[in-house]
């Protein structure tokens, strides 16, 4: 006789569909979300103003000047730069890192040459570098051809910077993958020692990447959105420079 007073089916809901409270809930909170960038100011602050036709004849001294101002103004590390890279198939990577240089030969930058980075470098050693300065209203954005400075360069990089630095490149395996924490703290314990008690400690896998740039180009912000982008490209006679709509 069947049982007429069974429960209702409570079998779960398939997988993949999310229950109507829950499909609320998302929608509730890509709402907010929305309005929380809709809400974000930009450059609600007095920008410097920039005369393109003031502009040195290269852009190096002119990089140098406004990494220097926006120090001056206190953007908190200027020197952090994006940098981006792809591998064999095409496929891009970007990641945050420091600036080390920037002379006539280029920009500066040093990593392992087994990490992500420094494996796409090899396979296509073409870059691009952006820096963004909020507080003034500035970008640069370089792009151009990485070279891989020599051993003793690169240990010489390695060995002016921090004991952080030394002790996070003797930590090396960068971009691998990861057991625990703990196992990360074992090794970051151990070559922080290592780092303190051997200052000029090897670490045959860091180098320093320089990329020569073939175009420069630098954006000045203006709050009625009036951008002022000056590009400088490289020909075999030098630089050139032209104005970019914003």
């Amino acid at each position: 006789m069947a049982d007429h007073h069974a429960h209702p089916d409570r079998s779960p809901r398939p997988t993949g569909r999310p229950s109507p409270e829950a499909a609320t809930e998302g929608a509730a909170a890509a709402d907010a979300f929305r309005e929380l960038l809709r809400g974000l100011r930009v450059w609600d602050c007095e920008l410097p103003s920039f005369d393109p036709g003031q502009a040195p004849a290269e852009p190096l001294p002119l990089f140098r000047r406004w990494l220097r101002e926006a120090a001056e103004a206190g953007v908190p590390e200027p020197h952090t730069m994006t940098l981006a890279t792809a591998d064999e198939a095409g496929d891009p990577s970007v990641r945050t890192l420091m600036l080390h240089d920037a002379d006539e030969r280029g920009w500066h930058f040093g990593t392992h040459r087994g990490s992500r980075k420094g494996r796409e470098l090899a396979a296509r050693p073409r870059a691009a570098l952006g820096f963004y300065w909020a507080a003034v209203g500035r970008q640069v954005r370089i792009r151009g051809t990485v070279t891989a400075a020599g051993p003793e360069e690169s240990a010489a990089d390695l060995h002016h910077r921090s004991t952080g630095a030394l002790a996070a490149a003797l930590v090396g395996r960068q971009s691998e993958v990861l057991g625990s924490t703990e196992e990360l703290a074992r090794a970051s314990d151990a070559a922080w020692e290592r780092a303190r008690r051997e200052p000029d400690a090897p670490v045959p896998s860091w180098t320093l990447y320089v990329l020569r740039a073939d175009e420069v180009e630098f954006f000045q912000g203006d709050a009625r959105r009036r951008h002022v982008r000056l590009n400088y490209h490289r020909t075999e006679g030098g630089w050139e420079r032209e104005l970019l709509w914003p």
